[in-house]
């Protein structure tokens, strides 16, 4: 296919992810006594964490490369009518969870790591989560369905499905395991969310098209 300058943005949300996962996985070192295996991913971004100004150094490709990849993905597959108007919708709903996501966390950070959740901005920043929650299920929800009923968004349906199982380990594996672990399975969440941001930009940079298995037989055999 002829590339267009929007498909190309479609890389951004792969840059995205590459930029969160050194910010998790790096800015622990600048954070005496953290403990990845226990603690939030949140606790290394908030206001008062000795790892606040690596973390932002570290993640700002993050979340201005993931909005503007999954809002072009959805300027895309609405311009060009790609699948079903319920694949759509889908899209179009997970990019709303991107601008909460990135406004809200934005307006209302936690301000200190660990701390009892008791000031209006860090209950208004677990009201944000609240809405991010619903909206990535929702719309991940949409485009498995979409995906069971439409050949052509099948596969970005089993992305979606395996994203989703990603955020129910880690909503309900926060209850279950024991606190010494929370950090393990609040990661498959929050990794859950940007993986798929990821896996969006790769489909809009193919143009929302796979190839065709039959094809790449026939291919071969010439």
């Amino acid at each position: 296919m002829e590339r267009k300058l929007i498909n190309w943005v479609g890389l951004l949300g792969i840059i995205s992810l590459i930029s969160y996962a050194l910010a998790v996985i790096i800015s622990p070192m600048a954070y005496p006594g953290y403990n990845w295996m226990e603690q939030a991913v949140s606790d290394l971004s908030a206001d008062n964490a000795p790892s606040k100004a690596l973390w932002d150094q570290l993640s700002a490709l993050y979340g201005s490369c993931g909005i503007v990849s999954v809002s072009c993905a959805m300027i895309y597959v609405s311009d060009n009518r790609i699948s079903s108007k319920l694949f759509r919708i889908g899209i179009y709903l997970y990019a709303a969870m991107n601008w909460v996501s990135g406004i809200g966390y934005r307006m209302f950070p936690l301000t200190d790591a660990g701390k009892e959740i008791v000031s209006f901005q860090e209950v208004m920043h677990i009201v944000v989560t609240g809405l991010v929650v619903s909206l990535s299920v929702i719309s991940l929800v949409i485009l498995i369905i979409a995906g069971l009923r439409q050949s052509d968004a099948s596969s970005l349906g089993k992305w979606a499905a395996i994203a989703l199982a990603m955020m129910m380990i880690g909503a309900t594996g926060t209850g279950i395991v024991p606190p010494q672990y929370f950090g393990i399975v609040e990661r498959c969440s929050v990794f859950a969310a940007t993986g798929f941001n990821a896996v969006l930009g790769w489909y809009l940079f193919r143009g929302f098209t796979l190839p065709d298995k039959t094809k790449i037989k026939e291919l071969r055999n010439e």
